[in-house]
């Protein structure tokens, strides 16, 4: 696969991407963010595979390379149904308790104040991504559930390090919108160390403290600790903390060490574990066990994507554009693989020198710039988190900007998107 289609981790559960939106409880909206953002980190690091396997390296995307796709669920949520199924086992388990209720367990029935009105049993989602940028490469992408009014919009530059394991830096973000709420909610994008050269099974490690950080005052905090060379560790571990808003009041010091974080926030969420294999969710304030996630149960496999046949797609679309080199990949045919792969990079250095001696710039389909974060959304989400994080750092210098998706041209999009330019060049 390539770089582009690394956004499908988060479209490829639809039910979880929408869950938020269902919820009207503000701090387990926060807690439903959170398990998105775990949810898609196996197959967004591994690369669709898993830890029993080494991960592979996804192909480079190319300028203007473009993924479209959609996902569904079908699920019993419309309007005379009862939303749970929608809302996962964690949700449906919560729902209709106070923070005291002795048994979440015993919690089966669902408030009518979550209830969907959207009056379907199909929950989609649709995934616009694209290759922004070149040097340095910069992947935009959109993800949206316009029935239930939930979208992200991320970007990303990838910067590649070695020093005695492969350190992989993203540096940029993304923002959960949920309309009903009015909120959103700004989501990491981890750094990875590559480990596993002595073995000869690569696998992803993800350290230090990340943020998700809520418009509301809801934040969380995720801590990954991982397996280290001569600590010991559990490979994928972390823990995470759901924290409510930052109080106004001083709170007694026996509080503050039992229940709260050192500036106030009372914790309402612990979720505990391995990103890549399983972890329990714990009410913070009754220690109870309310979900236990398995990331290989059945019923947490990806929806089935959806996707137009190889020879419908535009020939910037990235399944069409490589066609040749993942045939080669598929029988082992390195040579085959090779000269696909020449052909694409040829006509692009072709394409970029052209561009040069015209004085031209290339233009993205879907994604528009904005210079110092647009309308100042990431600086004022990440000022609800006290810390010194580099990722609560914008370093739009480092990728042309910020990144944002224009709705009006996704939502006008009609193929074939550049006429009879394709990636090698001119057509007849």
């Amino acid at each position: 696969m390539s770089v582009v289609e690394v956004g499908q981790c988060w479209a490829q559960r639809p039910a979880v991407f929408a869950a938020p939106a269902l919820e009207p409880d503000a701090g387990r909206r926060c807690l439903l963010v959170l398990r998105m953002f775990l949810i898609a980190l196996r197959s967004q690091l591994y690369v669709g595979g898993s830890p029993t396997s080494s991960i592979k390296k996804p192909l480079n995307a190319f300028l203007g390379e473009l993924f479209l796709a959609e996902w569904t669920d079908q699920v019993n949520h419309g309007a005379e149904s009862p939303p749970s199924s929608v809302r996962s086992n964690l949700s449906s388990q919560m729902t209709g308790q106070d923070s005291s209720s002795p048994s979440p367990s015993s919690s089966s029935s669902s408030s009518s104040s979550s209830r969907c009105g959207c009056g379907t049993d199909r929950i989609t989602t649709r995934l616009v991504a694209e290759q922004v940028s070149h040097h340095p490469p910069i992947t935009a992408m959109h993800i949206a559930d316009d029935v239930h009014g939930v979208r992200a919009d991320g970007y990303a530059r990838v910067e590649m390090t070695f020093s005695g394991a492969v350190q992989v830096r993203q540096v940029g973000h993304a923002i959960v919108r949920i309309d009903t709420f009015n909120e959103e909610y700004l989501i990491p994008l981890p750094d990875i160390t590559v480990r596993g050269f002595l073995s000869g099974r690569l696998y992803p490690e993800i350290t230090g403290t990340y943020h998700v950080v809520g418009s509301t005052g809801y934040t969380a905090e995720i801590k990954f600790s991982g397996k280290g060379f001569a600590w010991g560790g559990k490979q994928n571990a972390f823990v995470a903390t759901v924290y409510g808003p930052r109080s106004d009041q001083k709170l007694s010091d026996a509080k503050l060490s039992r229940n709260s974080s050192n500036d106030g926030r009372e914790r309402l969420y612990v979720i505990d574990g391995v990103w890549s294999q399983s972890w329990t969710v714990c009410d913070a304030r009754t220690g109870h066990v309310i979900e236990t996630y398995n990331v290989d149960a059945p019923e947490n496999a990806p929806a089935p994507i959806a996707l137009p046949d190889t020879e419908s797609q535009d020939p910037w679309e990235s399944r069409r554009a490589w066609s040749g080199v993942l045939d080669g990949l598929n029988k082992g045919d390195m040579s085959q693989t090779v000269a696909e792969k020449s052909k694409i990079e040829q006509a692009q250095r072709r394409m970029r020198a052209n561009e040069a001696a015209d004085g031209k710039a290339w233009t993205p389909l879907f994604f528009t710039s904005h210079g110092h974060d647009g309308r100042g959304m990431f600086h004022r989400l990440a000022a609800n988190v006290v810390s010194d994080s580099p990722k609560l750092q914008l370093h739009d210098d480092r990728t042309k900007g910020v990144w944002r998706a224009d709705s009006g041209k996704i939502k006008n999009m009609q193929r074939p998107f550049r006429g009879r330019l394709t990636p090698l060049g001119e057509q007849p």
